[in-house]
Order: C-alpha cells, then structure tokens, then sequence
C-alpha cells in the first residue's frame, strides 16, 4: 500500500509555483520538494493544515491511498 502526494496537481490548479507556496507555507523549498515528490516520510498536521489553507483545498486532495 501507498500513500501517493498530488500537491503538484493542486499546485498545477491554483497556478501556484513551489516558490510561491515555499514562501506563504513558510516551509523551507527543500522541505516541500521533498512531500511534492512523495519521498517524504511523514507530515506534520500544522504543515498539512498550513498547505490546505494556502491551496483553499482539503487533506484529501492532497493525499491519495493506492495500493500496489
């Protein structure tokens, strides 16, 4: 099973760059390159709760269960 990270998608739909949603999230460019990219381990509720609101969009926009 897997967890699979569409913030690119939401990023894609709002025309916001990684720039520009680093900047308002407050979450250093490395950091959320990491989540974009799903190599990330985990995820904090603050930051997920912070992305949410910057995005206007919920949780589970974001993340998707697939399993394998």
């Amino acid at each position: 099973m897997a967890i699979v990270v569409n913030l690119d998608v939401m990023m894609a739909k709002r025309k916001m760059s990684l720039n520009e949603l680093s900047e308002k999230v407050d979450i250093t460019l490395a950091n959320l390159s990491i989540l974009k990219t799903g190599k990330a381990k985990a995820v904090r509720f603050s930051t997920l709760e912070a992305i949410c609101k910057v995005l206007d969009c919920q949780p589970g926009d974001l993340l998707e269960f697939v399993e394998e």
